[in-house]
């Protein structure tokens, strides 16, 4: 890896490495249970994903009141220009 990738990709690998270590250590000793715990993961992921989606559909229909209105200004503006 070039030495100018190092801080853009550096952090992250090794945060990466300490989240897997400790991921690891938590594991061996049978101190949680992974099957509940990537259960309530998965669920937290899903509702992210669902509140993303509802940000882009709401998006979607903003963009498409603005761009109704921007045509119906365009339209006046032109009848407007034509009738004088």
């Amino acid at each position: 890896m070039p030495a100018g990738n190092f801080w853009k990709y550096g952090p992250a690998v090794g945060v990466g490495v300490i989240v897997g270590a400790v991921g690891a250590v938590l594991l061996s000793r049978g101190s949680i249970d992974l099957k509940k715990s990537c259960a309530t993961l998965l669920s937290c992921g899903m509702d992210v994903k669902d509140r993303a989606a509802a940000m882009v559909e709401s998006a979607k229909e903003n963009i498409d009141v603005l761009a109704a209105e921007a045509g119906n200004e365009q339209s006046r503006r032109k009848a407007r220009d034509q009738a004088s």
